[in-house]
C-alpha cells in the first residue's frame, strides 16, 4: 500500500488531487510529481507512483521544484533529514522526457501509434486519435491541416524529430506521429503535460 500526505482529497471533476510542499495548493496527480524518501534518506522521483512510502507531492513545474529544494520543504514535509539533488530540476526534465520517449515505444510494439504525414492523416480521417506528436524541429508544413483532422486530441511538441524515430526504431527523423486512443495515450498525454510544465510551457 502506498500512504500519502495527509490532506489528500478528490475532485469530482479532475480525481484525485495532491497538495504541493512548495505552494500549498492542492491540485490533480498528473500536474504533480510524487517522491518519496529512499535508502539511505535520498530522495527518489516516483514518476510512476508505484514506490512505496510516504508520498511527497511538488507540482510539476520548475519554481516549485526550486523552492522545495532550496528551502527544505521535502526534510520538512518527511519529518527526517534527505538528501536531495541539487540538480533536481534537470534530473527530472530527462526522467520524464525518457518516460514520454518509453511510452511512444510501447505504442509501437502494441501497434497504437503510426509516423509520417500520409499515415497520420490517413488515421486521423478514420478514428479519433488519442495524440497527435510533432516533432519541435520539424517544418510546420502540413502541421496546420492535421491538428483540423485532429479535432480535440491533445497536441505534443516536446521532442525533436530524432528522438521521436528512435523511439519508434527508425532511422532519420519521424516529424509526424499519431497514438491510438487508450491507456498508453492517457499515460503519454499525462507525462508529456507533467514535462511541458516542468519546461514552462503549459
Amino acid at each position: 500500500m502506498v500512504d500519502t500526505l495527509a490532506g489528500d482529497i478528490e475532485d469530482e471533476e479532475t480525481g484525485p488531487l495532491r497538495r504541493c510542499i512548495a505552494t500549498g495548493e492542492s491540485r490533480p496527480i498528473d500536474r504533480m510529481i510524487r517522491f518519496v524518501v529512499g535508502p539511505e534518506d535520498r530522495l527518489v522521483p516516483d514518476l510512476a507512483g508505484r514506490l512505496p512510502g510516504r508520498g511527497i507531492w511538488v507540482s510539476a513545474d520548475r519554481e516549485a521544484i526550486e523552492r522545495a529544494t532550496t528551502k527544505r520543504l521535502f526534510a520538512k514535509a518527511a519529518r527526517r533529514p534527505v538528501s536531495v539533488d541539487p540538480a533536481l530540476p534537470g534530473l527530472l526534465d530527462r526522467l520524464i522526457e525518457r518516460q514520454c520517449l518509453d511510452l511512444i515505444g510501447m505504442a509501437r510494439r502494441a501497434g497504437a501509434i503510426v509516423a509520417g504525414f500520409e499515415k497520420v492523416e490517413a488515421m486521423l480521417r478514420r478514428v479519433a486519435a488519442g495524440a497527435l506528436i510533432e516533432a519541435s524541429d520539424g517544418s510546420a508544413d502540413g502541421h496546420g491541416k492535421l491538428r483540423r483532422l485532429a479535432a480535440d486530441a491533445p497536441v505534443v511538441t516536446l521532442f525533436q524529430a530524432a528522438n521521436l524515430a528512435e523511439a519508434m526504431g527508425r532511422e532519420g527523423v519521424v516529424v509526424h506521429a499519431a497514438m491510438s486512443r487508450g491507456k498508453l495515450a492517457e499515460r503519454f498525454v499525462a507525462a508529456s503535460e507533467r514535462l511541458a510544465a516542468l519546461r514552462g510551457l503549459a
